[in-house]
């Protein structure tokens, strides 16, 4: 037996140099290892955190790693994470209380699909694993989602083989329901005239197959401000609108008071078009889709401020000292990775005081958010404040909202 000392990054339990899944910190485990991980451990002694899983797939089914933890554990847990990762870069700053999106409200996810002998299997992969467990209960999707189930086996069955398995991203928008197939057979006659056929019966709002538009009756859009934005297919959205009105609200509120805003990574304006509303924007990205997507929307609202454009690598290349001082604020919302040639342009120009004010952050990586972060605080910045945003219920994944100040600024 042995005792689990924290979780890692994963959410899995750790015990010196053995991986043990679903288990929480302080419970005594047992059970066979393979390779250093527990796979199946037997709870000898749970944790008082420790709670019934409320969804009946989750013995299954991959798509959620923490249901077995109380709400508070995960909250702190994934507080705990952004804490200590600012800490590994000499940080610290003020917490405010974590927004966590509701049950049923995930409006994007990708699901995996397998043409069986009879029908098909939908669902999310299990744990550590090519099975796919069928998730006709899901506590995590929105009902939109659940409800065009049906359709994404029928288009498996049409278009799937028995010897891949395929992935099949889903997004709820204005109108109906995009999925945007990978994986599948390659597109002859015969499913040129059948998958539109599927899409139109089971009421799909669009359908792409290996990136080749099949189906749209209208292009669908997507509220963002005032803003009605024609979404193009696989675009970046958060994953669920409750999680974007946080971020929004949070930016909003770094930035307030600032009239000209640049927009960095900002896909097709989810930060971008409700900033319009008081301030002048100029909005960069490097899709050129999600660009027009973003350029739309804004000349067709009513009463927003001008919104500018630009197509640009920023990782290859960032803003510049010159062009940063035309801004008194940022918002960047980059990948994973960060932003780490942007973050070393900010600091070169606050160095000869072309930096702006203020430097709002959205993040999906602690790791990535505290090092970008380290590199604007060692040159006069302060963190001011972090909000913590769970819009991925019951895993693993943390985002994040922040706010930057150069040091003369007072706190608001």
């Amino acid at each position: 037996m042995i005792t689990i000392e924290r979780l890692n990054l994963r959410a899995e339990g750790v015990a010196g140099d053995m991986i043990v899944a679903r288990a929480l910190p302080g419970e005594v485990v047992a059970g066979a290892a393979e390779a250093g991980r527990i796979a199946q451990p037997r709870i000898m002694m749970p944790s008082p955190r420790r709670v019934a899983a409320p969804c009946r797939h989750y013995k299954s089914c991959g798509g959620c790693a923490l249901q077995h933890a109380d709400d508070g554990f995960v909250a702190g847990w994934k507080t705990e994470v952004v804490r200590k990762a600012l800490a590994r870069q000499g940080l610290q700053t003020v917490f405010r209380p974590m927004h966590v999106s509701p049950a049923g409200t995930r409006r994007r996810a990708t699901l995996a699909g397998r043409r069986l002998k009879a029908g098909a299997l939908v669902g999310f992969h299990a744990r550590a694993s090519d099975t796919i467990a069928a998730v006709p209960d899901c506590l995590l999707l929105a009902p939109a989602l659940m409800a065009v189930l049906p359709a994404l086996e029928a288009l498996v069955v049409a278009g799937g083989s028995r010897k891949g398995t395929m992935a099949l991203a889903v997004t709820a928008l204005q109108g109906g329901v995009d999925v945007a197939a990978r994986g599948g057979r390659a597109l002859d006659h015969a499913l040129r005239a059948d998958l539109p056929q599927i899409a139109a019966r089971h009421g799909l709002a669009r359908l792409t197959w290996e990136g080749e538009l099949l189906w749209q009756p209208a292009p669908p859009v997507l509220r963002m401000g005032r803003a009605q934005v024609p979404v193009p297919a696989g675009a970046f959205l958060q994953a669920t609108p409750q999680g974007e009105a946080a971020l929004v609200a949070a930016v909003r509120e770094a930035v307030a008071g600032h009239d000209r805003l640049a927009d960095l990574f900002a896909g097709c304006g989810t930060f971008a078009l409700p900033l319009a509303e008081q301030a002048e924007v100029h909005a960069v990205e490097g899709d050129a889709a999600a660009l027009a997507a973003l350029d739309s929307g804004w000349r067709a609202a009513p009463g927003l401020k001008r919104v500018t454009t630009e197509r640009r690598d920023l990782f290859r290349r960032p803003l510049t000292g010159d062009e940063l001082a035309r801004h008194d604020a940022l918002v960047i919302d980059p990948p994973r990775a960060g932003a780490s040639a942007q973050m070393t342009e900010i600091a070169r120009a606050a160095g000869v005081g072309q930096g702006p004010d203020v430097v709002a952050m959205v993040s999906c990586n602690p790791v990535s958010f505290a090092r970008d972060a380290a590199v604007l605080v060692a040159v006069g910045y302060r963190l001011d404040w972090v909000q913590v945003v769970d819009q991925f219920r019951w895993s693993a994944h943390v985002e994040l909202a922040a706010r930057l100040v150069r040091g003369h600024m007072a706190r608001n």
